[in-house]
C-alpha cells in the first residue's frame, strides 16, 4: 500500500514538472503571439493607408479601386501574421498554406460568377469606357450612369427608371457612349420639289442652323445635294452641337426648319444621330 502511494506521489510529481516545463515554454510561444498578432494587426492597418493613399496620388485611378486593392493588402498581411503565429506554437505551415489554398480554389469555383464581375469591374476602373455621369448604349443596357461598383454598375434610363447591370455585362461587349466628346453631329434631310430653287433652299437651312445659338460654328454648319431624281432633290444640313445641348438642338432646329417649309411643298426627314 505504501509502495503504491509512493508511486502515485512520484508519478504527480513528474507530472507537474512536465507540466510546468510545459506553460514556461508556452507561454512564452503565447507572449510571442500575442506580441506578433498586435504588431501584425497594427502593420496590416498601416499598409493599407499607406497603399490607399499612394494609389490615390496616382492620377485616374478611382477611389473604389483603390479601397479595394489596399483592402487586399491588409487581409494578405493577416493571414500571413495568422499562420506565423500557428508556427508559434509548432503548427505545421505548409499544411495550413495547402488548406487554405484549396480553400481559395473551392470558393473561386463556387463564386466563379461574382469573379468574373469583380474582374470586369476593375478592367471597367482601370480602362474607364464610361465615367460617372456619361450616357452610354450597349447591345443590352442603356442609360446615364449613376455609379460604377466592383460587382455591378447602376445606370438611370431616360424615362427615369433605376437599372442595375452585372459588370461581366458590360464587358466584352460593344459600348457606345454618347457624353465621352465633346462634340457631336446630326443631319437633317429636306426633299425639294423640281422647279423649287435649290439655293434658296440651302441659305434657308443654312440660316436656320445659324440661327440657334447652339448650333457651333465651328465646324460650320453644311448643306449638300444628296440624291437627286427626276421629280425631286434631297438637300441635307448637318451641324454640330455640344453633347450636353444636342437633344434640345435637335429638337429645336427640326421645329425650326418645319416651321418654315408648312407652305412649301417639302418632306423633312431626320438621319440618325452620328
Amino acid at each position: 500500500m505504501d509502495q503504491q502511494a509512493t508511486d502515485i506521489l512520484v508519478a504527480s510529481q513528474a507530472a507537474l514538472r512536465q507540466a510546468s516545463a510545459l506553460m514556461v515554454q508556452y507561454s512564452f510561444s503565447i507572449v510571442g503571439a500575442i506580441l506578433l498578432l498586435i504588431v501584425g494587426w497594427i502593420a496590416a492597418m498601416l499598409l493599407q493607408r499607406w497603399s490607399f493613399e499612394g494609389l490615390s496620388r496616382i492620377r485616374g485611378f478611382d477611389e473604389t479601386l483603390a479601397r479595394f486593392f489596399s483592402g487586399a493588402v491588409r487581409y494578405i498581411v493577416l493571414i500571413l501574421v495568422l499562420v506565423m503565429v500557428l508556427g508559434q506554437f509548432g503548427v505545421q505551415t505548409a499544411s495550413i498554406l495547402a488548406a487554405l489554398g484549396a480553400a481559395g480554389l473551392a470558393v473561386g469555383l463556387a463564386l466563379q460568377g461574382t469573379l468574373q464581375n469583380i474582374a470586369a469591374g476593375i478592367m471597367l476602373l482601370v480602362l474607364r469606357p464610361f465615367r460617372v455621369g456619361e450616357y452610354i448604349e450597349t447591345s443590352a443596357v442603356t442609360g446615364t450612369v449613376v455609379e460604377i461598383g466592383l460587382f455591378a454598375t447602376e445606370l438611370k434610363t431616360s424615362d427615369g427608371l433605376y437599372r442595375l447591370a452585372p459588370n461581366s455585362t458590360l464587358w466584352n461587349v460593344p459600348i457606345t457612349n454618347y457624353s465621352r466628346f465633346p462634340t457631336r453631329r446630326h443631319e437633317l434631310s429636306v426633299t425639294v420639289p423640281k422647279g423649287e430653287s435649290l439655293k434658296e433652299t440651302q441659305d434657308m437651312l443654312l440660316d436656320i442652323a445659324r440661327s440657334d445659338s447652339r448650333v457651333l460654328l465651328d465646324p460650320a454648319p453644311t448643306t449638300f445635294i444628296d440624291t437627286v431624281t427626276n421629280d425631286s432633290a434631297t438637300l441635307t444640313l448637318r451641324y454640330w452641337a455640344r453633347s450636353e445641348n444636342f437633344f434640345v438642338t435637335t429638337r429645336a432646329v427640326t421645329k425650326s426648319l418645319k416651321l418654315a417649309f408648312d407652305e412649301r411643298d417639302a418632306q423633312i426627314s431626320e438621319q440618325p444621330a452620328q
